[in-house]
């Protein structure tokens, strides 16, 4: 059976040491979680992902959820304990507003509490995710009644949440959705249609679901112009809190998936359901956009949370397993076989996990901390520049660390052989779980062109050149420093790598644009591995301070510089292949007729 160990100690070393995060505790917030608070808040979220939620995660898998006759969902055995804890300490409001009981601290420790959390159980971990999501779209755009009268229990956890986008005919694409809102006479509207693939969307973990659902009021415009967001409970709520009857919301059926059995993926019918509008009419996808944004920041961390776990158990059997000799002759003579940590290509493929789960990890936790600063600072410039980082970084968090989160799965199970392929060890669970990552909350290949085609242009492209020259200022800052030449060199050379390939859409792209299309993934991937490499150059700026100072750290911070030289060798060359791909356009691409596919 796997195990999971939280990395508290890295969480800790980032957010002190790389991002200063004591350098906001003029934010909101943030002085309600000095040092020795947060520490002692991620130590406890720690001891429940390791002692009670991760336990469950073979069990999710191997039990699923069952639906009954009447349409009710049950839960595997145990994940009903595991939310009523969850929820009973505390966690869902963790970074809530004090206003709706939550705990106000700040966004970037509930990240840290997701990544956690999905890296001992992913599918237990998504019924609290969803629910976080729905909480800040109906903080952002719910009417003050709606606030008070879902925000309490929700925040609580006595509450989940959904959001209800896809149908059968339409998924990306959801100027064709078909889903019909027609108005009572007061102020509601019934709700008619059929959604899918929606996570979590009947449970008995709590005593109410809270759907957030795209609808098409009648007369509206055609396309994503008319589309409007309305909150539909799965039982009506009295004005006194007290829940009602059964709306006209059920589950129809359960989808049989490749991974993250233990989540609740439901075919969702509504019938005439009674909801309310959220936002402004036909403004819908404007305020779905909150949580999808939420969701996709969430959804990259699950691929980093995947690549963490797998890379522990990878690396446990790699100093267990005997199998062979050294290439340089026995390190372990008095053994029949050495341990395979000996042989290169086992460490390469361990590195390659770890170098990036370091680096992800710092790139997750700075875009959270933007996050923060864009909702509460004072500073209209500092918001400003915070919510044009996250928008830049949001797409290249999820698209990035799934993509690679995936592949970092299949190497930790190939570490592990033909036992890697045996479901006993968990390793094939890792891979099937972390294969969604990559599809649900806008498929990769639509994050790829939100970055090329809506965030590098957007404002002039005021963002992109803000991370150009920030990535500039510590490469030119660092350059003088010998120990830092090894992550500042590298990294100068995939920033041109990255400006280039920057250049040459804006020479290409837009006369002929399915170059974008060709090049996007290529660039959203060649963006990742500049913003993981400035991590790295970031993390080994601090590991070497830390070292200064001499406080019986040393040993530590000399494996992850060791690491962060890895990343520099091995990762960070593919900058230049991708920037090849990316010029060779699409004449290539698009040149073979449909009919020959």
């Amino acid at each position: 059976m796997p195990s999971y160990k939280a990395p508290v100690e890295d969480v800790t070393f980032i957010l002190r040491d790389v991002l200063a995060i004591e350098r906001y505790s003029n934010l909101a917030g943030f002085a309600d979680a000095p040092p020795d608070v947060m520490e002692a808040v991620l130590l406890e979220g720690a001891r429940l992902c390791e002692e009670v939620i991760a336990p469950l995660n073979m069990v999710g898998d191997r039990e699923g959820c069952t639906r009954h006759a009447d349409g009710s969902v049950t839960t595997p055995s145990g994940f009903k304990a595991a939310y009523e804890a969850y929820a009973g300490g505390g966690w869902m409001g963790l970074s809530a507003p004090v206003e709706f009981g939550g705990q106000g601290l700040p966004m970037v420790l509930n990240t840290v509490m997701q990544e956690f959390v999905s890296s001992a159980n992913l599918a237990f971990g998504m019924y609290p995710g969803l629910t976080q999501g729905a909480i800040a779209a109906l903080i952002e755009h719910g009417s003050d009644e709606q606030k008070r009268r879902y925000l309490p229990r929700m925040v609580e956890g006595a509450w989940t949440g959904t959001m209800n986008l896809t149908e059968p005919h339409c998924g990306t694409d959801l100027g064709l959705l078909k889903t019909k809102a027609a108005p009572n006479g007061d102020g509601s509207y019934a709700i008619t249609g059929t959604k899918i693939f929606i996570s979590a969307g009947e449970h008995d973990l709590a005593e109410n679901i809270i759907h957030l659902v795209l609808a098409r009021i009648e007369g509206a415009p055609d396309g994503t112009k008319g589309i409007s967001l309305f909150v539909v409970p799965k039982f009506l709520v009295a004005d006194d809190g007290l829940l009602g009857p059964h709306n006209g919301v059920s589950c129809g059926s359960l989808e049989h998936k490749m991974g993250i059995h233990g989540n609740a993926t439901c075919v969702m019918n509504y019938d005439g359901a009674q909801g309310w509008l959220v936002g402004e009419a036909n403004r819908g996808l404007n305020a779905m956009f909150v949580m999808m944004n939420e969701a996709r920041l969430a959804v990259g961390i699950q691929g980093l949370a995947q690549s963490e776990v797998a890379y522990q158990n990878a690396a446990a059997y790699a100093k267990e397993r005997l199998q062979g000799r050294a290439l340089t002759g026995a390190a372990a003579p008095d053994r029949p076989a050495d341990p395979i940590i000996v042989h290169p290509d086992v460490r390469r493929n361990l590195l390659l996990i770890r170098s990036f789960n370091e680096a992800a990890r710092a790139l997750a936790l700075w875009a959270a901390l933007s996050s923060d600063v864009a909702h509460r600072s004072e500073d209209a410039a500092e918001r400003q520049a915070a919510d044009d980082r996250l928008g830049l970084l949001t797409p290249v968090v999820k698209g990035v660390l799934t993509d690679l989160g995936f592949e970092n799965a299949v190497r930790a199970q190939q570490v592990l052989g033909g036992h890697g392929y045996i479901a006993e060890w968990g390793m094939e669970q890792f891979v099937r779980d972390a294969r969604i990552a990559m599809i649900y909350e806008g498929a990769n290949g639509i994050q790829a062109m939100d970055l090329v085609g809506r965030k590098l242009g957007r404002d002039g492209g005021r963002a992109v050149m803000a991370f150009f020259g920030e990535v500039e200022a510590f490469c030119r800052e660092a350059g003088p420093d010998e120990a830092l030449k090894p992550f500042a060199e590298p990294l100068a050379k995939g920033l041109a790598d990255l400006q280039a390939a920057s250049m040459w859409f804006m020479q290409n792209a837009m006369a002929k644009p399915n170059n974008a299309g060709a090049g996007a993934t290529e660039y959203m991937h060649l963006m990742g591995l500049v913003a993981l490499g400035y991590m790295w150059g970031r993390m080994a700026k601090a590991a070497i301070a830390r070292k200064r100072e001499g406080d019986g750290v040393a040993a530590r911070m000399d494996a992850k510089l060791t690491t962060g030289r890895f990343f520099m060798d091995r990762m960070m060359p593919e900058t230049g292949a991708l920037l090849r791909r990316i010029r060779n356009g699409s004449d290539s691409i698009m040149a073979l007729p449909a009919e020959m596919f």
